[in-house]
C-alpha cells in the first residue's frame, strides 16, 4: 500500500513536471534559456582567468585583509568596552 503510493506520488510529479516543461516548450522559453546558456559559454570563452600562481596570491591577500579587519574590530572593540567601563 505504502509502496504504492510513492509510486503514485512520484509518477504524478513526474506529470506535473512534463506539463511545466510542455508549457515552457510552447511558449518558447525553453529556446530563450537554450540561446542564454549558450551566449552565456560563448561570454566565458572570452574571459581571461588567473593563473595558479595569481589565484594563490589574491586569496593570501583576501586571508591576510580578513585577519587585518578582524584584529581591528577586536581591539577597537576592547577599547571602546574599556571607556564605557570607566564612565
Amino acid at each position: 500500500m505504502a509502496e504504492n503510493f510513492e509510486q503514485m506520488k512520484t509518477l504524478f510529479w513526474v506529470g506535473v513536471l512534463a506539463a511545466v516543461f510542455g508549457v515552457l516548450w510552447w511558449k518558447g522559453q525553453i529556446q530563450r534559456l537554450s540561446a542564454y546558456w549558450h551566449q552565456t559559454v560563448e561570454e566565458l570563452k572570452k574571459c581571461t582567468w588567473p593563473t595558479w600562481d595569481e589565484l594563490k596570491g589574491s586569496t593570501v591577500l583576501v586571508m591576510v585583509s580578513i585577519a587585518l579587519l578582524g584584529l581591528f574590530t577586536f581591539v577597537v572593540d576592547r577599547v571602546m568596552f574599556a571607556l564605557f567601563n570607566l564612565i
